[in-house]
Order: structure tokens, then C-alpha cells, then sequence
């Protein structure tokens, strides 16, 4: 997760062994081309330590660890040692420092995702939007060193008052300059075949425009941009009416989209796992791959 978990991304029933890695620092606080300041927490050493104190540490915790085995059989003490050995290999190693060095991307490469400094809103009843162009190089670096999935936490908030000045002015010269780049960089380097990418909020906006001259949360029509994969680009699945009120032609549901992305990563959505209390969970109810898009 870039740079922290969103809403609805933790593991759920799965427990918590399968929490994705949060960066917790943001690259996109850098508003130049120096990143110096940007390290990841969780792959630094505390002051004082080597890899081979961290090695000493980790054998006496695993000491330590095996007089509880006998009597704390919990997930929780297991996800906690399978967490510890997949931290001390992070921290031995240098290739999970390494996917994350964004001073390794050539000067001019950088400054094609964007250094736009965040948009500050001029009153307080409107949303600004962060500066979040460099989070998005970041995830072609951990796809390029291997990672499979990559969320990027592009959240700017609502456009309830003079939304397409928010939209003009804050969200569309930020994303259309990074998400462009993105697609490019992946298509040069040969990973757009392999990687789908998909851009999504969670609703749509009312039809209407109110009376602060914004639009309000509106769930009955909303859009997602996929592209990669298998996916043949330059076309628009299903429609709305001429209203954008409410679907016309071959609507499809956010389950159809979690559905292709599972087809993307290779998973069965009908496997069913249990939670602590043995309850079977599919890992989608519904939902059905949009196979227009192939």
C-alpha cells in the first residue's frame, strides 16, 4: 500500500498474516527532484544496529519464542513469526531498499510522472488534492521488482462546491499527467502485457449540479479505467442514458471488475476459505469477467 491501507484493503477473514506492507512514508511529499528525505520505516535499522546485531536479536527471539510454542498454539503468534522472518530478510537484504529507491529513475523519467505540488483549496468548504504523482512511479517499481499487486492511494476527497473548478485546477492535471505516464513507462519496458491497471473510485457523482455549483455522491453510474493484460485498449464497455443517471446499455457491476482482475492474477473466485470459526468465505459471492475488454 502506498503509502497507508484504505479503507475496506485490510485482510479480513483471511487474519492477520495477509495485512498488506504499508510504505507508511510518502515519495510524494517531495516537491523536488531530491527524495533524500523519503525512506521507508519499516526496511531501516534502528540507530546502533548492523545486520549482525539484527542477526543475534533474531536468534535470541527465536529462543525465546520456542518456551511459548508448548502453550500459545494462537494464528496470532504465527502470523507474528512469519511476519519476523519476512522482516529480518527484508532488513538483511537490499533488494526490497532497492525497489523502493526512487533516486535510481533517471532525472527526466521522474519529472514525466510529475513534481505537481499539491492543489490547496481556496475556502474551507472545498477539497484540495495531494501531491501524489510520485506514489504511482513507485508502484512500476515494485511491479518491475516483482510485487503483484500495488494499491496507490490516489484519495482527493469530494467536489460537493465549484467541482469543475476542483476538478480543472486540482485531480485532472495531476492524473492525467501520471497516469499517462504510467501506461507509457510499463509499455517501454515491456510490462504492460503482464500488469493490468486499474483506476476506479468507489461511486459516481449526481447527474445534477447543486446549488454550491458541485456534484454529490451518486452510486447508480460510475466508471473504471482498465487497462493492460489482456486487455485490448480503445474501447468503452456499456453505457449510461443521456442523462448519466442510471445504466442503458451492458451495465456491469464492481464485482464484474474485481472478477477480471482476479482472472488477471490467476484466481479461482469460487475457492472458499475459512475464518477462525471454520465459516466458509468465497472469495467473490458474485461477479462475472468482463471478457469484452479481451
Amino acid at each position: 500500500m502506498i503509502p497507508r491501507m484504505v479503507p475496506g484493503t485490510g485482510s479480513g477473514y483471511l487474519g492477520p498474516s495477509y495485512l498488506p506492507f504499508e510504505t507508511i512514508s510518502d515519495p510524494a511529499n517531495a516537491e523536488s527532484i531530491d527524495t533524500s528525505e523519503f525512506k521507508i520505516p519499516n526496511l531501516e535499522l534502528s540507530g546502533g544496529l548492523d545486520v549482525n546485531r539484527l542477526g543475534d536479536r533474531r536468534s535470541l527471539a527465536q529462543n525465546l519464542d520456542r518456551l511459548n510454542y508448548s502453550i500459545d498454539a494462537l494464528e496470532q503468534m504465527q502470523a507474528t513469526d512469519n511476519f519476523q522472518l519476512t522482516a529480518w530478510r527484508m532488513l538483511a537484504g537490499a533488494e526490497a531498499r532497492q525497489a523502493f529507491d526512487l533516486d535510481a529513475e533517471p532525472r527526466e523519467l521522474r519529472e514525466r510522472y510529475g513534481f505537481i505540488s499539491a492543489y490547496k483549496a481556496p475556502t474551507p468548504d472545498r477539497c484540495g488534492v495531494p501531491a501524489w504523482s510520485q506514489r504511482i512511479l513507485l508502484a512500476r517499481r515494485l511491479v518491475e521488482h516483482g510485487v503483484r499487486l500495488v494499491t496507490v492511494d490516489c484519495r482527493w476527497w469530494d467536489t460537493h462546491v465549484k467541482g469543475y473548478e476542483t476538478m480543472r485546477d486540482g485531480f485532472l492535471p495531476r492524473w492525467d499527467m501520471a497516469y499517462t505516464a504510467l501506461i507509457e513507462d510499463l509499455e517501454q519496458r515491456g510490462l504492460l502485457e503482464t500488469t493490468l491497471v486499474l483506476a476506479w473510485g468507489e461511486f459516481g457523482r449526481t447527474p445534477k449540479v447543486n446549488a454550491t455549483g458541485g456534484r454529490d455522491h451518486y452510486p447508480n453510474v460510475f466508471s473504471a479505467a482498465i487497462a493492460g493484460g489482456k486487455v485490448r485498449g480503445g474501447r468503452v464497455i456499456g453505457a449510461s442514458d443521456d442523462k448519466g443517471a442510471l445504466p442503458a446499455v451492458n451495465p456491469k457491476s464492481p464485482s464484474d471488475v474485481l472478477a477480471t482482475l482476479y482472472d488477471h492474477l490467476g484466481i479461482n473466485t469460487g475457492t472458499q476459505y475459512l475464518d477462525n470459526a471454520g465459516r466458509p468465505h468465497p472469495v467473490l459471492p458474485n461477479g462475472e469477467v468482463i471478457r469484452e475488454l479481451y
